[in-house]
């Protein structure tokens, strides 16, 4: 399952972090890499710091957005070392790596890993089911970037050594993250249309939502049903108010 795995670098900025990344995973057996706004990257100057790493180097993929890295993945982890009370879920590698890796039965399964000046944002957060943070000394929690990669993939391939734990068959696939945003998406014009919001609470309220439904982990059917339940009820509001 560790095929399965995908690693999102979001906006790295430091090609020696990079390179370790990618040496980190060519040691724990992980091969699929996103970039998400990189910055220029020799490839010379990369192998000289990811030794014998050449196949990753050459399937990475860059993307502009992060939504667009995250588009075709079941289920996005999240790294932070400060997670907030709205985040659906708080997971160490080592608790969570058996359920990454029973889940990438189904589909892609994105690690997520943010700019090394302040990791994470909770916009960036939003997109994720759940988020995982790395035990460490509380005064200074943050990590490297290779060192974060390093020791989540190594969770991961202890893990992969094992039984993954058995998940229930389904007759539909997970949705998508691109599904999911399209949710989010209908769900807050819906909430605007309807003068849900109060002043100021747009955003907790649309956070919240957002962790409601990765907690639901609703499947490709039951994602279109809630996104066109958004739409058709946007819809008729509008008619009654134009008429």
């Amino acid at each position: 399952m560790l095929q399965q795995i995908v690693v999102v670098l979001h906006r790295p900025q430091n090609i020696v972090n990079i390179g370790g990344a990618v040496r980190a995973m060519r040691n724990m057996g992980l091969e699929r890499l996103r970039m998400v706004a990189p910055p220029m990257l020799e490839r010379a100057d990369l192998l000289g710091i990811a030794h014998r790493c050449e196949a990753i180097l050459d399937a990475a993929e860059t993307f502009a957005t992060l939504d667009a890295a995250l588009a075709d993945a079941i289920y996005v982890a999240g790294t932070t070392s400060r997670p907030r009370a709205a985040t659906a879920r708080v997971l160490t590698p080592r608790a969570a790596a058996p359920e990454l890796l029973a889940r990438a039965t189904s589909g892609p399964v994105a690690l997520v890993f943010g700019p090394e000046d302040n990791g994470l944002s909770n916009e960036d957060l939003d997109r994720c089911h759940a988020a995982l943070v790395i035990p460490a000394e509380p005064e200074y929690p943050s990590l490297n970037l290779a060192q974060a990669v390093l020791l989540t993939a190594y969770e991961l391939r202890l893990a992969a050594g094992t039984p993954a734990p058995a998940r229930h068959p389904t007759p539909y696939p997970p949705a998508t993250a691109e599904q999911l945003e399209g949710v989010f998406a209908a769900a807050e014009q819906m909430l605007w249309g309807v003068e849900f919001f109060k002043s100021g609470q747009a955003e907790g309220m649309l956070r919240t939502l957002r962790s409601l439904v990765h907690r639901a982990e609703p499947d490709t059917r039951e994602a279109r049903l809630l996104q066109a339940i958004c739409l058709e009820t946007l819809k008729f509001v509008q008619r009654k108010t134009s008429g």
